[in-house]
């Protein structure tokens, strides 16, 4: 479980985060919703360990992050995925060793066990051909799938999504968010995925968060989501091309 203690966060004196709490529980697949600006991604970092609260704390399996020394904290990492945005493959290595990185890197498997555990990992996010692939070779979407795969490679309890569908198209952002929903039900992955893109906030939540001017400010089930008379949830919804109601859950409810 990840927990989030009344976590304070300021940047050169500018405040982002302001008394934010949540949990995550194991398997569950949260989204954190929210403006650019509001505050998303730096809530994310801080649940992994990339930042350290001003105040408050942020606890993973009730071990307080804050407080670990390095190599303990690297150890909980090792619990851990990390989609980052922009993907951040390595462009002079080949889809395969992008994959074998942390396996050659945090493990002392055999080649041949490196070899089968990447191939799955390939398989898993619908990839095999490209193994042999540099990163410039395949499209943005493909790419986010490799850097996914890099992701599960260790085989973590928790993956962190920062943005996955951004700046693809509308059918490859489908096929990120089919690959996610599938790998959370399969690995039983406790999923945390920070999205402005609603249609996949649907496709692979459990429950949303709504980050308002560094503040939790709504959160609840995809049923309380679209039942929601809260102006300010509303019109980020509304900004976003959605519209929230009943006959819109039904719909998602049948598809």
């Amino acid at each position: 479980m990840i927990e989030v203690r009344d976590l304070c966060k300021s940047f050169e004196g500018k405040k982002v985060l302001c008394n934010v709490s949540l949990q995550v529980e194991e398997g569950e697949k949260l989204a954190i919703i929210g403006r650019s600006g509001s505050g998303k991604s730096v809530l994310l970092k801080h649940m992994v360990g990339l930042l350290t609260p001003d105040e408050g704390s942020v606890l993973v399996d009730g071990k307080d992050l804050s407080k670990l020394s390095y190599r303990r904290l690297r150890d909980v990492r090792r619990q851990f995925g990390v989609l980052f945005q922009g993907g951040a493959l390595f462009d002079s290595l080949t889809v395969f060793e992008n994959v074998a990185f942390p396996l050659r890197t945090f493990t002392r498997k055999s080649e041949g066990e490196i070899g089968d555990r990447v191939e799955e990992c390939l398989s898993l996010v619908k990839l095999p051909e490209a193994r042999h692939k540099k990163p410039s070779e395949i499209s943005g979407g493909m790419q986010k799938r490799v850097a996914l795969a890099r992701a599960i490679a260790l085989e973590p309890r928790y993956v962190l999504y920062d943005e996955p569908t951004s700046g693809l198209d509308p059918q490859t952002s489908n096929t990120i968010d089919e690959v996610i929903h599938n790998l959370a039900e399969c690995m039983n992955i406790t999923s945390v995925v920070v999205t402005h893109d609603m249609h996949s906030v649907l496709a692979v939540a459990d429950r949303v968060v709504f980050v308002h001017e560094g503040a939790l400010h709504w959160t609840g089930s995809i049923r309380d989501l679209h039942q929601s008379d809260d102006p300010v949830l509303l019109a980020f919804v509304k900004a976003n091309e959605y519209h929230i109601g009943e006959a819109s859950l039904a719909a998602h409810t049948l598809s």
